[in-house]
């Protein structure tokens, strides 16, 4: 018992059942093994012996989205790759959370402007519970986020996937605010034909 033996009577500690579940919750998250780009390094360090994502409670990564509730997005999203993704998060079970981890995913990166093939930002594509920014961020990072993933389970309400009011989803819609130069398909084919003019070898 530790420190509470004796402190009540007939050792009795009561809590209310939604407590008891979320505790359980957050205690057991299983992420589910998604790595696309150079992210997915800092994601598999962070669930090595340095720093041991198992600590958290986190560190059975899962094959399949069917055994996933946590879904941590780490590396650029590309246009070909966003249904994939799409499609792996609708087949999670309920309560579900996912963590945008680094530049690109959180927004394009250094792709934003001249990447076209790059989603600018992985909220385009699912709901996005906390981002960890950086290039690549650390495992710290991450872990950071997973705690905040965490007081979001803890403070969960009616014992599915009701979320708590003081911790919102950021909602991003609308389409994608392109650059000027290739705002329009006839100016990102301009655009590209000078690009790959400049890009020529030049006789010495």
């Amino acid at each position: 018992m530790g420190w509470l033996e004796g402190s009540m009577e007939e050792g009795f500690v009561t809590t209310s059942l939604e407590s008891a579940i979320n505790w359980a919750r957050q205690s057991s998250l299983w992420p589910m093994t998604f790595g696309l780009a150079c992210c997915a390094i800092e994601m598999m360090a962070a669930g090595a012996s340095r720093y041991d994502l198992d600590r958290f409670g986190a560190g059975a990564f899962r094959a399949t989205p069917r055994q996933a509730d946590l879904m941590i997005v780490a590396g650029t999203v590309n246009h070909k790759m966003a249904a994939r993704v799409r499609r792996l998060y609708n087949q999670m079970p309920d309560p579900k959370f996912v963590i945008a981890m680094g530049a690109c995913t959180c927004g394009g990166g250094p792709y934003y402007k001249y990447g076209y093939n790059v989603v600018k930002g992985v909220d385009l594509v699912v709901p996005v519970d906390v981002y960890v920014p950086g290039c690549p961020p650390r495992p710290e990072a991450l872990l950071e986020g997973l705690m905040r993933i965490q007081d979001k389970v803890k403070a969960m309400k009616e014992m599915t996937k009701g979320q708590p009011l003081e911790l919102p989803l950021p909602v991003r819609t609308g389409s994608v605010l392109l650059p000027e130069e290739i705002a329009t398909m006839e100016k990102a084919n301009d655009f590209a034909t000078k690009t790959k003019e400049r890009a020529k070898a030049v006789k010495a």
